[in-house]
Formats: C-alpha cells, structure tokens, sequence
C-alpha cells in the first residue's frame, strides 16, 4: 500500500448534520493519534479520521477509541452511527457512495430519531431464585423431582431428562410473563423498542427503547419504580444514553450501490 492511498482512506464513526468543516477532541482509532473530521455536502457530514485501509481487530484499545468519538459527538448532535470496523477506501468514496447517493435516506434516518435517545435495560432473576418459584408454583415438577431423589441417575436419566424439560418450560412461561410486566409499565414512555436475545438462564429481558429526550425522566422513574416493586425478584442493569445502534444500522458496500 502507498503512503498516498493510506493517508486518503478514512476510517467512519458516525453520519451527523453540519455544514462547517469541524475538528473533534477525541483522537482517531489506531493510536496514531489522527485527527477526528468532518466530510460535508448539502449539510450532511461524515465523520472520520485518517486511517489505513486494514481490518480493525475487537480490542478494548480500539473499541474505547471508536466510542469516545461517538460520545463526544452526542454532546452535540443527533447521530447515525456507522458500524465498527467501517474503513473507506478512499475521501472521494465517502461523499459519493454515502453523502451524495444516500442523501435522502440519511436525512429521513436523521429525522426519525433527531431528539431521540436510545436507552437499555437488562433484567435478571436473582441467583437461585426462579428455580424455587417453579418448584412452588408446580406441584407436579415438585413431585417429579422428588420422585427422583435418591435413584441413580443411569437409572432415571430419561426421567430426568424430562424433568429437565419441564422446568425449560416452566421458566420460560415465568420469563414472557416477567418481560411483560416490565415492558407494560416502561411502554407508555418510549418511542420504539426492541427485545434482544437473552444470555443465560437468569436473564428476563435484554431491552431497546428509543426514547424522546423530553420524556427520559420519566422512564427513569418507570425504571426506579420496577427496582423498587420487584427489588426482591429481578435486579436491573441501566444504561444510556447511547447511540442508536439497536435502531440504525448503515451497512456500506464501496464496490457497489
């Protein structure tokens, strides 16, 4: 690769509204220590930094430094953010193959969330808790189980094989429910919202919710209000404001249209 080439190509954080030439505080990724910019047309901006044309591996290193960017742009603009790991060949590529060809579906995607913010709640049952409400809640998992008590488990493994089924069963139904519960009270705040997959078998709901910024003390109080009816159940993890990425997702293809 030569010089010229790897000083032209640019590394994409985010597409934001500004029609001045802006310089950021935050450095770009690689720890070459390169300036965070600005590409403009129309009043539409991409924001980059130099960077070689490389594939940029998942490293806390480079994470924090594309997400420092992202958090001192949202001190002042609305942002689309653009996936991690996103590096243009070329300046002239990011203002015909997004700015220009793109335009109006930036502009549209801009309005939409434009003093919006995207917040996220995970939600847990404490350890151990679930397995005894099921065990209380159904009587005959509870007999099943103790039924098997003392049998060796060659013995009884299709017995316990179905056992195990059963609680599956019994702890999803209790998860839909519990999900419920916590969406029906946060949905009167939110604008959108989006359920992701779970992890593990504590986890109730791993939630989205892009929310107007004039309504985010309510559902802060949504949220203080769940901790404090269900505290004894369900333990929540908070976060946000963040980038919209549960809610924007700005795919580049350099060869193509």
């Amino acid at each position: 690769m030569t010089a010229e080439k790897t000083i032209n190509s640019k590394y994409l954080y985010a597409i934001i509204k500004c029609r001045e030439p802006r310089e950021f505080k935050a450095r770009g990724i690689g720890e070459r220590g390169d300036v965070v910019h600005t590409i403009a047309h129309k009043g539409l901006a991409a924001v980059v930094s130099d960077s070689p044309v490389m594939e940029y591996d998942q490293s806390r290193r480079n994470m924090m430094a594309h997400t420092a960017v992202l958090e001192e742009l949202m001190e002042e603009f609305t942002l689309l953010p653009v996936r991690f790991n996103t590096v243009a060949p070329e300046a002239g590529a990011i203002e015909e193959r997004l700015l220009v060809l793109r335009y109006d579906e930036f502009m549209q995607l801009l309005g939409q969330i434009e003093r919006r913010i995207e917040l996220g709640i995970k939600a847990f049952w404490h350890d151990g808790m679930i397995f005894g409400e099921v065990l209380r809640d159904n009587d005959s998992i509870r007999k099943m189980r103790d039924a098997l008590e003392g049998r060796s488990v060659e013995g009884s493994y299709y017995e316990r094989i179905q056992l195990g089924e059963k609680i599956e069963k019994a702890m999803t139904k209790k998860r839909l429910e519990d999900e419920e519960i916590i969406l029906s009270r946060i949905r009167p705040h939110v604008h959108k919202s989006r359920s992701n997959k779970t992890i593990g078998d504590r986890m109730v709901l791993n939630g989205a919710f892009l929310v107007d910024a004039a309504k985010e003390s309510d559902f802060d109080e949504a949220v203080q209000s769940l901790d404090q009816d269900f505290g004894d159940r369900l333990m929540f993890k908070y976060v946000g404001p963040v980038p919209p990425y549960n809610f924007v997702n700005i795919v580049v293809n350099w060869g193509g249209v």
